[in-house]
């Protein structure tokens, strides 16, 4: 079989309705599949104010928002309508983005009708309920994903580190990688603008520390806000530029309040906001990948991580940047003053993360999901069932 013989369903917990770097990356991938020949027919919650406008056909999934994040929506079930849909659209393959009881019926739906499945791992599920007082349930999350990956034929990580830890977790005997590319038009050295910058109340002279993504908590902004208080107790000089929007904005704000905050950016506006810091530190450890890391590192920057899932497939420590034990604000802020203080080191880094970008194109990354795709429809064809327990 070739690309243009696919007939791909696609569900999603969020495929338009708020902007993530996840579904951007789904976007971008039915876009390519679309203009391989093949069919593809999404399934996802919707609002009447989405984001952005959806790659291919997209398919209203039941759903209700989350109580306390109402801009997010858990899809409920699989319902009898989606049911008839899926057998109208005839798909000969199943691809899953989230472990949301949506795709739970999914996979359920696939395995009744012999079909094979694909699961796409997008963030850390396992450890969101540490940021919110739960941390007694990841073992039980961790349990709930690893029967739901089980099932799957086959699963897909953005990163070689995230696919290390899927295996070290048993979710799955089937550990590919799927990783995320770049736009080079959008995100390169050459986009950023003295002006803008100036304009932003920061001077030439100053380095500017930047955070970019949805402003959030598991996003590790509390770490983030001890770090920057840690280098202003140091006097190191420094300017703090967030690029992105969220519930937890007023939260940040309030713990930042000299920091510059330009709300959401996207497209060239985006590019240049990059291109305008000097370092970025992201001390997640939620995400898989970590796009705006990618990001940061092709316009030239530094970046100062977590060593996590995600960032230690893309940072190099003491080349690209530098990878600090989760949560260890001295250490934080000891390799963001040495950045801020010592302007060759920081270049010196910047470039080695700008060639270190060079390697990710969408066309080449997407590539590797649709073999990954041609893979498991020609091993079911051969009577190979997915390595999983005996469960229905």
């Amino acid at each position: 079989m070739q690309a243009s013989g696919l007939r791909v369903a696609l569900f999603s917990g969020n495929y338009n309705y708020v902007r993530d770097g996840a579904n951007q990356a789904l976007n971008r991938f039915v876009g390519y599949l679309l203009r391989q020949g093949a069919q593809v027919r999404v399934y996802s919650p919707t609002t009447d104010t989405p984001a952005f406008e959806p790659a291919g056909e997209l398919v209203s999934a039941p759903s209700f928002a989350v109580p306390g994040r109402k801009e997010y929506r858990v899809p409920y079930r699989l319902s009898g309508a989606l049911k008839r849909d899926l057998a109208m659209f005839q798909p000969n393959l199943i691809h899953l983005a989230s472990p949301d009881p949506l795709c739970h019926g999914a996979l359920s739906w696939a395995r009744r009708h012999g079909l094979p499945t694909v699961a796409s791992v997008h963030t850390r599920f396992e450890t969101y309920p540490r940021y919110y007082g739960l941390a007694f349930l990841e073992p039980l999350v961790e349990s709930i994903l690893r029967r739901f990956y089980r099932r799957c034929d086959a699963i897909v990580a953005p990163s070689e580190s995230m696919a290390q830890l899927l295996r070290e977790q048993r979710m799955s005997y089937d550990v590919g990688i799927w990783t995320r590319g770049i736009d080079r038009e959008i995100f390169n050295p050459g986009q950023r603008d003295l002006n803008w910058r100036r304009a932003q109340g920061i001077e030439d002279s100053t380095p500017a520390i930047g955070f970019i993504g949805r402003l959030v908590m598991e996003k590790g902004l509390d770490v983030f806000s001890d770090t920057i208080d840690q280098l202003s107790l140091r006097q190191v000089p420094h300017k703090v530029l967030v690029v992105g929007e969220g519930p937890a904005r007023e939260w940040f704000q309030n713990r930042l309040p000299q920091a510059v905050f330009t709300g959401f950016q996207k497209g060239s506006d985006l590019g240049r906001a990059v291109a305008s810091m000097d370092m970025l530190f992201n001390p997640s450890v939620t995400e898989t990948f970590g796009n705006v890391t990618l990001e940061a590192m092709a316009c030239g920057l530094p970046t100062v991580a977590a060593r996590a899932t995600g960032s230690e497939s893309l940072v190099t420590e003491g080349v690209t940047g530098r990878l600090i034990r989760p949560g260890a604000i001295g250490d934080f802020a000891d390799a963001l003053e040495t950045y801020c203080l010592d302007t060759s080191i920081r270049q010196k880094a910047g470039a080695a993360a700008q060639a270190r970008a060079e390697r990710n194109g969408w066309d080449q990354v997407n590539q590797a999901l649709v073999d990954t795709y041609l893979r498991v429809i020609r091993q079911r064809a051969q009577g190979l069932s997915p390595r999983s327990s005996p469960v229905p």
